[in-house]
């Protein structure tokens, strides 16, 4: 129940997940890399997500990789 006075449209004004995962991306993670690799990575637009994804990517590859390796074992 909202509290008396507040805003009676806050649904309208609710959080939307920014991005389509099936979980919320709230972990944190640190990484050296290089000062001038990290400058180019923050000039890219949206560039948090382009890193989740190529961190995605690269685990789902290694995951095939792997399966691929048992299968032939």
């Amino acid at each position: 129940m909202p509290r008396p006075g507040g805003n009676p449209d806050i649904g309208k004004y609710s959080f939307k997940q920014k991005y389509d995962w099936d979980e919320p991306c709230s972990a944190k993670m640190s990484l050296r890399v290089p000062p001038t690799l990290l400058e180019q990575v923050k000039q890219l637009p949206n560039w948090q997500e382009k890193v989740r994804q190529a961190m995605a990517s690269l685990v789902e590859l290694e995951n095939i990789s792997a399966q691929e390796t048992e299968k032939n074992a």
